[in-house]
């Protein structure tokens, strides 16, 4: 199991841990969706959104620790800042996804619209923190 547990630049592993990490975000999110959604009964979007804020943080946790082990960018703060700037793009395209897969093709159950929203960011999410914030070259100067 060392490979697990090593640092690696393989594509391949990077994107299975991402899918091992993000499976735990995912868990938390739909938890907190479902929680916030049907018993705290708040609006679906205000919901996604909460489910999918703690998500965020559970994956850059474990993408600075145990998927990623090169950083484009030396400053944290720049790094947490892009990481947000994709999280958030990632949170609009989850509500986006939820507006369509509900109010265009009329899907009757918002956690099923949540599922469909979430494989379709995780590709985005994964591609966008590859390759703008931890791949090889250096975005900022030293």
């Amino acid at each position: 199991m060392q490979f697990m547990t090593k640092p690696t630049q393989n594509f391949w592993l990077q994107l299975l841990r991402y899918l091992l990490s993000g499976g735990l975000a995912f868990v938390v999110d739909k938890l907190l969706f479902l929680l916030t959604r049907y018993y705290f009964d708040l609006d679906k979007y205000i919901s996604t959104t909460i489910g999918f804020s703690v998500g965020l943080v559970i994956t850059y946790l474990l993408s600075i620790k145990w998927i990623f082990n090169e950083h484009r960018i030396s400053d944290r703060r720049a790094e947490v800042a892009i990481f947000a700037l994709i999280g958030l793009v990632g949170m609009g395209l989850m509500n986006l996804f939820m507006w369509m897969f509900t109010s265009v093709f009329h899907f009757q159950n918002d956690f099923f619209s949540n599922l469909c929203s979430s494989v379709l960011v995780t590709l985005w999410n994964f591609l966008a923190k590859k390759y703008i914030l931890f791949s090889h070259s250096k975005l900022d100067k030293h």
